[in-house]
């Protein structure tokens, strides 16, 4: 045997193609090493030209996908909705306009609108007063009526035990700055400063927070959940606890305020700036039929959201986008808007002909303990992505190996780097990856693995997973070094 062909040998035995149920060896060394059970794994490999299943191993057991749910709501969402649909804010008057005076309400109706942040309801604002309202003599009214419950977080437990993260965060119709406020620390040796936007009437924020010896890359591990509590006056104090590392400048984004009072607390502020007048109240209610339109802000077109839903995993705006498919369908005004996006994604997957047996839709954006799809229904769904007519729109949506998203920081050194497009999906006891892989020959496979297991921490879990991917970009090496010389 040449010493070119004993390399081969060697470089072909580390990318052969396992046995039908069998995984590659060195995704089994990393299961053992993590003392995870083979069990504990589902995945599938297929040839993206001819659908040919080059690996497959418990590939029709139901599993938590965790984010990697995302292509399905995403894909379904690109075909229901369309890739020019953009999600709306209305700013309405009901009542007569009588000498700068609004005899009745002004009302904010959500739609969807995964854009709307506290600048574009300023803007709003000031549309308002230069159609010459100077004065309200009605109400504010917030208008969630979009969806139906307009309200899913009153009364929903926290998720885990970091409820005040964005990521938690559950929609609504509106979802005005996706209720968060931003809080930009910065600290000396000695000392912490720190700003907070937006500005909410009544809402001062203090710190508790204890200045420690600590990486500034690791400033979370001494965060604590910040408590807000109303003191008195209509005042409410919302306290910075934990520790926060020395000469560190950090950013995060909290959920601590109602949402219906930080609507109200930062019309106030806003409304005042305009130097107009406000006695009313601020509550929910529902625009009448006859109310005029004043000022709209129209998001982002879904072609660019989706990437929002796929390279960044935005539960949000995930979440908005499923509960959206479902009250563009609604035809039965009591009918819950969950159920109907249900609908629509199941009907969606039978017209593409795609086995959903064993699939449980929750929220469409993987942050669920319930939701579940096989392994080879999520490839399907990949394959779909590929063949359809926004498939230049998908696929760009997906993270890039060791370039963005997700991935930005993994298999720097693989042939996968640069060239495979990854979704990942992360729980506590899950992990999970989907996407698609090319090989050194240029052949693309479709793969989609998942991880549920107690031992599934993501530093445990993910390197078995980049394993995986490592293995298919590495096969069409194997291949190429073992092939007979071309004849002169």
């Amino acid at each position: 045997m040449t010493p070119r062909m004993a390399i081969a040998s060697i470089a072909l035995a580390a990318c052969a193609l396992p046995a039908a149920g069998d995984l590659p060896q060195p995704v089994l060394e990393r299961l053992r090493a993590a003392n995870i059970p083979e069990d504990a794994m589902a995945t599938v490999v297929q040839r993206l030209s001819d659908g040919a299943t080059i690996l497959a191993h418990q590939p029709a057991r139901p599993m938590q996908p965790a984010s990697t749910i995302k292509l399905l709501t995403s894909l379904a969402a690109l075909e229901r909705l369309g890739p020019a649909y953009r999600g709306r804010t209305g700013l309405f008057a009901s009542g007569d306009l009588v000498g700068g005076v609004l005899k009745g309400d002004l009302i904010l109706r959500g739609g969807g609108d995964v854009d709307f942040d506290w600048h574009e309801f300023g803007r709003l604002l000031t549309l308002a007063q230069l159609r010459g309202i100077r004065e309200i003599r009605g109400d504010f009214v917030i208008d969630r009526s979009l969806f139906n419950p307009p309200r899913t977080d009153a009364g929903t437990p926290a998720f885990d035990e970091t409820p005040e993260f964005r990521y938690n965060v559950i929609p609504d119709a509106l979802l005005l700055n996706t209720n968060l406020l931003q809080i930009d620390l910065s600290s000396t040796d000695k000392r912490l400063r720190f700003a907070v936007a937006p500005v909410l009437q009544g809402v001062t924020v203090v710190s508790e927070l204890k200045l420690v010896e600590r990486e500034c890359a690791d400033w979370e591990d001494g965060w604590q959940t910040p408590a807000a509590s109303e003191v008195g006056m209509g005042t409410i104090v919302i306290r910075l606890l934990g520790e926060f590392p020395r000469d560190c400048v950090a950013s995060t984004s909290v959920n601590v305020v109602d949402r219906l009072a930080f609507a109200d607390r930062l019309f106030r502020v806003l409304w005042a700036k305009q130097g107009v007048r406000f006695r009313g109240q601020v509550r929910e209610g529902q625009a009448p039929a006859d109310a005029r339109p004043i000022a709209e802000h129209v998001s982002r077109a879904l072609t660019d959201v989706v990437r929002d839903i796929n390279k960044h995993s935005d539960n949000p705006v995930t979440r908005v986008v499923y509960l959206t498919m479902g009250a563009s369908s609604a035809t039965d005004p009591a009918a819950a808007t969950a159920r109907l996006a249900e609908e629509q994604v199941r009907a969606w997957l039978a017209e593409k002909g795609i086995d959903a047996a064993g699939l449980v839709l929750d929220n469409g954006s993987g942050l669920s303990r319930q939701e579940r799809i096989r392994p080879d229904t999520l490839a399907a769904v990949l394959r779909a992505g590929r063949s359809g007519a926004w498939a230049p729109e998908f696929v760009s949506s997906l993270p890039i190996v060791a370039v963005d998203g997700g991935m930005r920081r993994r298999l720097k050194d693989s042939p996968a780097a640069g060239r495979a497009r990854i979704k990942t999906g992360t729980l506590r006891d899950v992990s999970a990856i989907a996407g698609y892989v090319p090989d050194q020959r240029g052949e693309t496979y479709i793969v989609v693995a998942m991880i549920n297991d107690p031992a599934a921490d993501r530093r445990i879990a993910r390197p078995i997973l980049d394993e995986l991917i490592d293995w298919v970009a590495r096969r069409g090496a194997a291949e190429a070094a073992v092939a007979p010389p071309k004849a002169d």
